[in-house]
């Protein structure tokens, strides 16, 4: 059983699979290839003079492989709670989870079939969102969402920070305790 599943491989979903798998945290990313950063161009993104956006997804997901998250390319058909956190039935097999992170951009179809409250999106072209507390919580105890499905803004560098925000907060929920990754220079 992996502690976090999280659904979504782009800058929200690499983020929080980064910090989730260099936590310690058993980690799979599930992504279906669908994400609108596949086609972006980024001369805006803090630290990167331009970047492409299958680069950025690229690079994120490779350091989140380098902290030992398994990535797999698949769509998620559907999530079940279980005894002990979620199956997750996939297009190419099942996978079971204690906590799930929906990252998936402007995907929210999985919400009517697990009882996920959603609301009107904020941003243009974003109609519904799921309805997160401040720390990425959703109504359904174990789901969190970060990125443009919690309405948070579809830019990369923003979805990114909401992506290790919820992770930070599933780590310190997992942990019973407030997690912080602060490397230093030696």
């Amino acid at each position: 059983m992996f502690e976090v599943a999280i659904i979504g491989g782009g800058p929200a979903g690499g983020s929080a699979a980064i910090f989730t798998a260099k936590a310690g945290k058993k980690t799979v990313v599930i992504d279906s290839n669908q994400g609108v950063t596949k086609r972006a161009m980024l001369w805006n993104h803090y630290g990167v003079e331009e970047i492409t956006g299958p680069n950025l997804v690229e690079t994120g997901l490779n350091q989140a492989r380098k902290f030992g998250a398994e990535v797999v390319e698949s769509k998620v058909t559907s999530i079940v709670k279980a005894d002990e956190g979620f199956t997750i039935t996939t297009e190419n097999g099942e996978f079971e989870a204690k906590h799930i992170i929906l990252a998936t951009g402007f995907l929210t179809d999985l919400a009517e079939s697990i009882g996920l409250a959603t609301k009107p999106g904020t941003e243009p072209r974003v109609k519904i969102i799921f309805d997160v507390d401040a720390a990425g919580k959703t109504n359904v105890e174990g789901i969190w969402a970060a990125g443009t499905c919690a309405g948070v803004s579809v830019h990369t560098i923003i979805t990114a920070g909401d992506g290790a925000k919820v992770a930070i907060n599933v780590i310190s929920e997992l942990n019973g305790e407030r997690y912080v990754d602060h490397d230093v220079l030696k």
